[in-house]
């Protein structure tokens, strides 16, 4: 199975995905941000998250780096910043 450890391109899609999947987070939880515009930054986020292999052979099988793509959504990345850069 191809990975992160053996696939530059997977491992800057999942770069890319963590990335969207923070972006996400600020965007949802700002009041002042349109609806629209969140749908359109999770909508990109699953497409980048489809780009990706499963994480086996199965259809339903979750695709590789769910766990810090789904933190990143959920806002786990946002405290990290510091708040010059928030």
């Amino acid at each position: 199975m191809k990975d992160f450890s053996n696939d530059a391109t997977l491992a800057q899609l999942q770069g890319i995905s963590v990335e969207l999947g923070d972006i996400f987070a600020r965007i949802y939880r700002d009041r002042n941000t349109d609806a629209n515009d969140a749908d359109d930054v999770l909508e990109a986020y699953k497409a980048v998250r489809r780009c990706l292999p499963r994480e086996g052979e199965h259809p339903d099988n979750r695709h590789i780096g769910r766990q810090a793509a789904h933190a990143a959504t959920q806002g786990e990345l946002i405290s990290r910043v510091r708040t010059e850069y928030a």
